[in-house]
């Protein structure tokens, strides 16, 4: 069933366009959203009169399985719809993903409810119809309750703070740059290659020292970019998983940073890079830096078993074709436990103060990589979190022809949002007040509400344009790096970026979720992709308008219970996009203004590319 791509096109019912159907209305689905197993709910229609119909069914089948018919029988109320309403309950009690629609047999045919914009039922003929879904998740199904009602920060750590320390045993191969804020070197070598090679040298002394800095913007967990040792300035071609990368300090200095951290109540989150290494690293060897036998150099290596080798030694499975990151086999025993058995990479970290991983590629690990990692991570503590790279709606993704399982018990805590950064910065720049609401709304109906609780809301991060650049700057796309790397916003194209960005960030704080703030975003960088997006902080040229506003959405998010586990409830008012908070006894209201032109909200004018708080919150924003 899934997606139903390529699907014939359906025939609609004359005059028959009004809601039959609404999944995000209890009036029709007694539960909105994903629902632990066993769970059941009792699913309306509402269909004209005088259809002359014989029967009415609810049709339902498991991801992959055969439809099962449910019998739908006419309530006596409409329940204050229009139409005659059928209704039947359903039991879902196993977890996973199931796709469900309404099939009508009546004297004008047979008739159908497909799923339409924003989640509504519409009658059409034609059997392969889009349908609905509905996310099923294990008993028991939690996520870390200290992480929620907080706000993450991402660091990008060659590039964040150089505390001035001089590191040992910093191989001689780098290029150490001592003009921070310098562009970073993007020009192909004479052999073609961009080596990632130059280093503006922040370390972790550097994140320490910012620490209370980092406190006063209310951020409670920090996300570092990779930082074990690596041979380029981003270290996602590990070199050697149990080692922090000598330019940033030492394993002790990790382990004293999350100490330190951890006192001033923010946690630490660690980038793993689990589906390759580098060539150049203790496992693979093939630069020979390392006396180690790696797998490049003998079949012989303890390491050869972790990577798929076509034609030894030169031909062999690398990530994306960059045969500088062979991928590793992560169902091999060697390799898998060495991650995610007793004394492995996961419980080594962890151990040493970290809070959880974030995982790169993780739609690239396979299932049983994905349960491994889970169940290492919360062997050390049910309070560590596990968050995924994933750029698409996770409830649903399918990659290497499977429907995945990430977020449905046994696997992910969370995944990096970006259904959700699309949308907004697609709002912030003018967009559709519907289209919002149902991009929004789409991934809060499909994703289980522990899911929902710690999804990591980022607008920018180290794969992306800034959020600004995106926001005011010229499409980068089509255009090659000579091109981003010349191009900066006018000061009008800066104050309306700004203007946008504090809207986008307003509804980041004020969505389901975690907001991330990318470093320097809350300061003014801007820039297009890698590597102009990963410049340095500018320290002491801050956007202070922009700091001072980040403050205060970090004190607003701290102060309001709704914002931890709350309920969303988003509409259009006028030309307005309102938004809802409500749950543990708090509710939060405001509206948002996308448009050039003062709107009126029904508790008074939002400016242009601004936002209001209700006056019950005792705070006034736009």
């Amino acid at each position: 069933m899934g997606a139903f791509a390529g699907m014939k096109k359906v025939v609609e019912v004359e005059s028959m366009s009004h809601q039959v159907y609404q999944s995000w209305d209890p009036g029709y689905k007694s539960v909105f959203g994903a629902v632990e197993q066993e769970t059941e709910i009792r699913f309306t229609i509402r269909i004209p009169e005088n259809l002359g119909e014989t029967y009415v069914g609810f049709v339902v089948c498991r991801d992959g399985g055969e439809d099962f018919y449910v019998q739908m029988f006419p309530e006596n109320s409409s329940g204050g719809g229009d139409g005659r309403a059928y209704t039947a309950a359903y039991r879902f009690d196993q977890p996973g993903i199931y796709w469900y629609y309404f099939k009508l047999c009546t004297s004008k045919g047979d008739l159908f409810v497909k799923k339409d914009f924003g989640s509504t039922g519409t009658l059409c003929r034609g059997e392969e119809v889009s349908r609905f879904q509905q996310t099923v998740y294990e008993h028991g199904y939690t996520t870390p309750e200290h992480l929620k009602g907080g706000v993450f920060y991402q660091i990008f750590p060659d590039r964040f703070c150089y505390s001035g320390r001089r590191h040992p045993d910093v191989p001689g191969d780098r290029i150490l740059r001592s003009d921070w804020g310098g562009q970073p070197f993007y020009q192909p070598d004479a052999q073609g290659r961009v080596l990632n090679n130059d280093y503006f040298c922040g370390d972790l002394e550097g994140i320490r020292q910012k620490l209370g800095y980092l406190k006063e913007l209310g951020v409670t967990c920090l996300y570092l970019n990779p930082v074990f040792e690596a041979h380029s300035n981003h270290r996602y071609n590990v070199a050697d998983y149990r080692r922090i990368d000598p330019l940033l300090g030492s394993n002790e200095e990790f382990k004293a940073l999350c100490a330190e951290a951890k006192a001033m109540g923010i946690g630490v989150v660690l980038d793993g890079v689990f589906s390759h290494t580098g060539s150049d690293s203790v496992y693979f060897n093939k630069e020979g830096r390392y006396p180690s036998l790696g797998a490049y150099n003998s079949p012989d290596s303890p390491y050869y078993s972790w990577y798929k080798f076509t034609h030894y030694p030169d031909a062999y499975h690398s990530w994306w074709g960059f045969t500088t990151l062979p991928e590793t086999d992560e169902c091999n025993p060697g390799f898998y436990d060495f991650i995610c058995g007793s004394q492995g990479v996961v419980e080594y970290w962890l151990g040493m103060g970290a809070t959880g991983f974030r995982l790169d590629v993780a739609d690239e690990l396979p299932d049983k990589m994905l349960d491994g990692l889970r169940q290492a991570v919360k062997a050390h503590s049910k309070e560590a979190i596990l968050i995924g790279e994933v750029w698409e709606d996770a409830s649903n993704k399918e990659s290497y022809g499977q429907r995945r399982r990430y977020l449905i018990g046994r696997q992910l805590d969370s995944v990096m949002n970006y259904p959700f950064r699309n949308a907004i910065l697609d709002f912030a720049r003018g967009g559709d007040v519907p289209c919002f609401v149902n991009r929004v709304m789409s991934i809060v109906e499909n994703y289980p509400k522990p899911a929902l609780d710690v999804l990591l809301n980022s607008l920018s991060t180290h794969d992306t344009a800034r959020a600004i650049t995106e926001l005011a700057g010229e499409s980068c796309e089509g255009h090659d790096r000579n091109w981003q790397s010349q191009r900066a916003l006018t000061l009008d194209q800066y104050a309306l970026g700004k203007q946008r960005l504090k809207l986008a960030m307003a509804l980041q704080y004020l969505l389901p979720g975690l907001p991330c703030v990318y470093y320097g975003d809350e300061a003014g960088m801007q820039g297009y992709k890698d590597p102009f997006n990963r410049g340095c902080f500018p320290w002491g040229h801050e956007d202070q308008e922009l700091l001072a506003f980040t403050k205060k959405l970090g004190s607003l998010r701290a102060s309001r219970k709704c914002l931890q586990k709350g309920t969303l409830a988003l509409s259009q008012e006028g030309a307005l996009l309102k938004l809802v908070r409500q749950g543990d006894g708090d509710r939060l209201c405001a509206w948002f203004n996308n448009t050039d032109q003062v709107q009126e909200s029904s508790e008074g004018p939002v400016e242009a590319w601004g936002f209001l708080l209700s006056k019950k919150t005792g705070n006034k924003a736009s």
